[in-house]
């Protein structure tokens, strides 16, 4: 299973730096965050999973199980989501913006539109 997800890792990053290499504002954004989205799994792949085990400390223990999954992975994954979206929300408004005032999503046509 490690092994389909490393893999769906690696597609994830080539097609977001695909995309962030193409001439669209649009197809940028959408790179970086299909780029993010992989960070996201990869740090999820790397923080371990164990099947039955939850990190929950029963009422009778002090200290977690030695077997339960740690939960600081998934809450920066969490946390990474949502500055992940609140990035890509902006970046398409400032790119809806810049292309307005360009009038095209070309990168190059907003350097001549900046000057």
């Amino acid at each position: 299973m490690t092994l389909v997800l490393a893999a769906v890792v690696s597609i994830l990053f080539a097609g977001g730096v695909f995309l962030v290499l193409r001439q669209d504002l649009i197809k940028i954004v959408v790179g970086l965050a299909l780029i993010g989205n992989a960070i996201n799994l990869a740090i999820f792949i790397l923080g371990g999973w164990h099947v039955g085990s939850v990190p929950i400390i029963k009422a009778d223990q002090t200290v977690l199980e030695s077997s339960a999954i740690d939960p600081v992975p998934q809450a920066l994954i969490l946390t990474a989501i949502v500055i992940g979206f609140a990035m890509q929300a902006f970046l398409l408004v400032l790119s809806r913006l810049q292309s307005d005032k360009a009038k095209s999503f070309d990168p190059e046509a907003l350097e001549d539109a900046s000057q």
